[in-house]
């Protein structure tokens, strides 16, 4: 299998031409195997472009770039035919389309998307929440949050967390032990902003034993032994029905089905 590798080349943060690198190669390679792509990001000046053209020439990569300098632009493209690489200009056509149609010189001025997108700020402090409150490490997020999930260990609620934060949810997820009290904080929320995350003891069992062989322990270990999971399971439903909350089974969800679920449950009561 011939290995991808794509450059992506901005003047800002490089978010807009990473998101479409990886759109497109998802349709050869869905599972990323043999891909890279590697950003290169804040690059302002005709040096830093010979540089990585040199190192794209060594790497046999593909450039993506968004630069919203008309000369940057020029500068890359010309540096890409001489070395007989290819590159693609993201921004260039759609921008010259736009100057063309309304007579409008554009700004040139790199990062304005994001310094005009208050969206874009919130969805950065809906990631880093969820890093902070994951896993149940503080529990004074719980209160903090939009969205808490719950569950026993491998539900996928770190995931789960990760994808709402991505669309803008304050999420906390909280793992349920039998052996461990769950926080205060988890029984004073609202119920209907709190959705535990359930699946079958069969399929629970598959996913702990691949784990742990994953981790390189034998698969006979009490955390996927199916006495256990049917305790935690139990106890989960017990601390469910103490708080309220709504139970969702993930058996057969992707993680992006789920969360569309949620946010349709949780929209219909908060928005």
């Amino acid at each position: 299998m011939k290995k991808i590798t794509i450059f992506v080349v901005s003047d800002s943060v490089g978010e807009t031409g990473e998101a479409a690198a990886k759109a497109a190669v998802s349709q050869f390679r869905p599972n990323f195997e043999n891909v890279r792509i590697r950003k290169f990001p804040h690059i302002n000046n005709q040096e830093l472009l010979e540089k990585i053209v040199h190192i794209a020439v060594l790497n046999e990569a593909t450039i993506v770039f968004t630069l919203v300098s008309r000369e940057m632009r020029r500068e890359m493209r010309e540096l890409a035919q001489l070395h007989q690489i290819s590159a693609i200009d993201l921004l260039g056509s759609m921008m010259d389309l736009i100057e063309s149609s309304t007579g409008e010189e554009p700004l040139q001025r790199p990062g304005l998307v994001h310094k005009l997108d208050d969206d874009y700020f919130k969805k950065i402090e809906a990631i880093e929440f969820a890093v902070k409150y994951d896993d149940g490490q503080d529990p004074r997020g719980i209160p903090l949050a939009d969205i808490v999930l719950i569950g026993v260990s491998r539900t996928s609620k770190t995931p789960l967390s990760q994808y709402l934060a991505h669309k803008s949810y304050k999420v906390a997820n909280v793992p349920l032990v039998p052996e461990v009290t769950p926080p205060e904080e988890l029984m004073q929320i609202d119920p209907k902003k709190c959705f535990g995350l359930v699946i079958t003891p069969e399929k629970l069992n598959n996913i702990r034993k691949e784990r742990l062989i994953t981790l390189g322990l034998t698969e006979d270990a009490f955390y996927a032994q199916q006495a256990r999971i049917e305790q935690e399971i139990s106890y989960f439903y017990s601390i469910v029905d103490k708080i309220g909350c709504q139970a969702i089974d993930v058996t057969n969800r992707a993680v992006e089905e789920t969360a569309h679920k949620i946010i349709d449950l949780y929209e219909r009561e908060y928005k």
